[in-house]
């Protein structure tokens, strides 16, 4: 099968550079300098064992490749906010012997949340989601890294909505042999709602640094329980704790890589980059938007919803709002919730008693 990889950032850069690694056919699809970068020099990765280029081919959309493979495989890398371009850019583009790309190849999201899945199921038929465990960071134009060892990454594969089949065994087993654990499970969006929990700290992460002190990681703790409460009351399944630690053990450990340092997660890196959107509308805006369809107040997730999204659209410094600040924001959204909804109990109360007959 030949992967292309439409967003060649951060996880798609080392997906698409260990696949090649392995032997795997490798397309890249970017846009910008970076794309003028893999063009010139190539995909560098860095990863524990060090640095490695990669010439690939590298396009900005599927027009250069003509008539896609019937033995492609579409892996869509993008943050959850550019999902509809890419599936508006690449459904229609036409495969060799017949059909389209949305009508006869696989979609792997290979994305943060739960979103993009439900949209591609608008426009393609075969869609497979991806729990993605994949610490990456986006260096430089042409540069990634992937500083897990000794495995880069634990990916978790399933169709969308559920189940499995042959296609993705298969790239499982290619994901395997590029130093991925993948396993083929039944119920992938059962791990992508437990990913979807820690994501909530990206936000927080993004605007105000590391979670790494204790105010910090109270404030997360909280943030985390909201999404809980809300999944529960929508009777979503989600991996425990537990389990994930099971999953995962020691597989994936961060190694310092040289030239490469970590700053955060995709939500900072965003911020970093200056590129205008962030993926907060996706992560704490779908534990809101759940909130809001079963009757859960979500006051932390929204609050970390609209600054990462202000701080994205104004291009605000990452990690510039204090954790201190954010925490007294954070308990000035929970006290005006609780008291408007201290206030609407006070009014379906008094609507509640008799009032005698109507006035005349």
């Amino acid at each position: 099968m030949r992967y292309i990889i439409i967003g060649a950032g951060a996880v798609g850069g080392a997906v698409g550079g260990r696949l090649a690694q392995a032997g795997r056919e490798v397309v890249l699809v970017a846009r910008g300098p970076h794309l003028a970068a893999l063009r010139d020099h190539g995909l560098r990765l860095r990863v524990p064992q060090g640095e490695s280029a990669y010439r690939l081919p590298a396009v900005d959309g599927p027009g250069p490749l003509g008539e896609l493979r019937a033995d492609d495989v579409l892996v869509l890398a993008v943050k959850t906010q550019d999902t509809v371009a890419a599936l508006d850019a690449w459904g229609d583009a036409p495969v060799a012997g017949g059909g389209t790309a949305a009508e006869a190849l696989p979609l792997v999201c290979l994305q943060n949340g739960v979103g993009s899945g439900r949209l591609a199921l608008r426009r393609f038929r075969h869609v497979y989601g991806v729990c993605v465990w994949l610490p990456s960071t986006f260096v430089e134009p042409g540069v990634v890294s992937a500083a897990g060892s000794p495995l880069t990454g634990v990916l978790h594969l399933g169709r969308v909505p559920h189940g499995t089949d042959d296609t993705a065994r298969r790239i499982a087993t290619d994901l395997a042999d590029a130093r991925f654990e993948a396993p083929v499970v039944a119920d992938v969006a059962r791990w992508q709602y437990a990913k979807l929990l820690g994501n909530l700290g990206n936000a927080l992460e993004a605007v105000s640094g590391p979670v790494a002190g204790e105010e910090a990681r109270a404030l997360f703790a909280r943030v985390r329980a909201e999404g809980e409460a809300v999944l529960d009351a929508a009777g979503i399944p989600y991996a425990g704790v537990a389990e994930q630690r099971v999953a995962r053990g020691d597989k994936v450990t961060l190694v310092p890589l040289d030239g490469a340092p970590r700053g955060g997660g995709s939500s900072w890196q965003s911020l970093v980059r200056g590129t205008g959107t962030i993926e907060a509308d996706y992560l704490n805006g779908e534990i809101v938007l759940l909130g809001r369809l079963h009757g859960v107040p979500t006051p932390l997730n929204e609050l970390l919803q609209v600054l990462a999204n202000r701080f994205a659209r104004e291009h605000r410094a990452a990690g510039s709002l204090p954790v201190a600040d954010l925490v007294r924001l954070a308990d000035e959204a929970v006290r005006r919730v609780t008291a408007s909804a201290e206030m609407d109990q006070r009014m379906r109360s008094g609507l509640g008693r008799d009032s005698g007959p109507p006035a005349h």
